[in-house]
């Protein structure tokens, strides 16, 4: 029992679904809880983007957790504001204020989200050995992806076949956030008692003057040579992807009178939520298989390609919009796939950037202007659909890659990063202090 409690396999796993969870809940189960409840796609894109903003901003308090408490400590009092955020929510939907006062608690539930990805990123580096933190890379991945199904998949579909039931809509809604809520009371129990207590996980840097390490940090951040042509591909590589997130749901949602496909929450939870999912981890796998053989850089423009160009499939089902379910399926299973695919790429360029002395707090950095990518063009998507219709909104959405082709060309990788023999060069960076 001792070997398996130290050896990862007991915190893991549990660490990284409590991280991926409430992400997937502020990001798309909020969108569909709200579609559901009668909101419109216009104040859902809005409200819905501006929780992006925590993760956007979180590495302007990332000293806080260096500098103050130990890592550990953070996890477990994160975990338990999460859980109180989502029993909370529960609380208010039933409410006449319900959009509101429930917006107001995701607020809360967003900023202890982006507060635990600090603390429970950092507390990985610190509990395990290098070569372990590279072990059990591919666990933490397949358990965030294990979140995001539970959230887009069971989730949605246990508040559908609820509201189903009931009749109620609101009430199955707060009959998930509960659930949701009570699962993060024992997330916290569990990792109250099997986290480890690595001596290395201490407070760091003097509580007096918590800015000075971050404001060194940033200054080696933005002194790069290249870092307008990083910037420009971290705020625009998912510029058109960012805009058709927050509508596919809605899309798929809507009665084909409005434009969309007319299926019910229970079928959205599985096309989308579970079969999507599924299709988009195993897009993910080959693409870092791929990387790691050949390199990030011989296959940067097949996978901005792979990112891309499979929103066609969005154009067809607007186009055509199809009644059978199974096709459907299939079509948003390739499309998460080649998106999984290609968005290794992001992922490495985002670790290629952050090699070096600071690479936790420059990947923090990198994160955070990808949140920002993804948040601005969120917020007006909404009123784009609304205007133009969902067929020529997906025809904007093609149209919006072209600046994720551009930046793509911008940047220049060496050779030789991602592969194998690069990667264990690299990988005794991780044990740095600052890291």
């Amino acid at each position: 029992m001792g070997r398996i409690l130290s050896s990862g396999w007991s915190w893991i796993p549990s660490l990284y679904f409590a991280q991926g969870l409430p992400y997937v809940v502020a990001m798309t189960v909020s969108v569909v809880m709200y579609k559901t409840l009668g909101m419109s796609n216009t104040d859902i894109a809005l409200y819905t983007s501006w929780l992006y903003l925590p993760w956007v901003i979180k590495p302007l308090w990332s000293p806080i957790v260096e500098v103050y408490g130990t890592k550990r400590r953070w996890v477990v009092f994160m975990q338990f504001i999460i859980g109180a955020a989502l029993a909370l929510v529960a609380l208010t939907l039933p409410t006449t204020h319900f959009f509101q006062l429930s917006i107001a608690v995701l607020w809360l539930l967003a900023f202890a989200s982006a507060t635990h990805d600090i603390a429970a990123d950092g507390f990985y580096l610190l509990a395990l050995e290098t070569h372990r933190q590279a072990a059990f890379v591919g666990v933490r991945s397949a358990f965030y992806r294990v979140a995001s199904v539970t959230g887009q998949g069971v989730l949605v579909f246990i508040a559908g076949e609820l509201a189903d039931f009931t009749g109620d809509t609101a009430f199955a809604w707060s009959m998930v956030f509960a659930i949701s809520g009570g699962l993060f009371v024992v997330l916290v129990a569990w990792h109250q008692w099997v986290l480890p207590r690595p001596a290395a996980d201490r407070p760091t840097g003097d509580p007096r003057h918590p800015l000075k390490e971050f404001l060194s940090t940033f200054e080696a951040y933005f002194r790069r040579p290249d870092i307008v042509s990083i910037l420009a591909f971290l705020l625009l590589f998912r510029f058109a992807e960012a805009q058709a997130l927050k509508l596919v749901t809605p899309f798929l949602l809507d009665p084909k009178s409005s434009g969309g496909l007319g299926l019910t929450t229970a079928q959205v939870g599985i096309a989308y939520g579970t079969i999507g999912i599924v299709a988009l981890t195993a897009g993910g796998l080959l693409g870092g298989v791929a990387i790691a053989r050949n390199g990030l850089d011989r296959w940067m423009w097949p996978m901005t390609f792979a990112v891309h160009m499979p929103n066609l499939v969005f154009v067809y089902l607007a186009l055509a919009q199809p009644d059978n379910f199974l096709l459907i399926a299939v079509a948003l299973a390739i499309e998460q796939f080649g998106y999984g695919f290609g968005f290794s790429a992001y992922l490495m360029f985002m670790m290629w950037v952050a090699e070096g002395r600071w690479r936790t707090a420059h990947y923090a950095i990198c994160t955070g202007f990808m949140a920002l990518g993804m948040m601005l063009p969120g917020m007006f998507s909404g009123q784009i659909q609304e205007t133009v219709g969902y067929q020529h909104f997906f025809l904007w959405v093609m149209l919006s890659t072209i600046p994720g082709f551009l930046v793509a060309a911008l940047v220049r990788i060496p050779p030789e990063f991602g592969k194998k023999r690069a990667v264990r060069q690299a990988a005794p960076v991780e044990a740095t202090p600052e890291a």
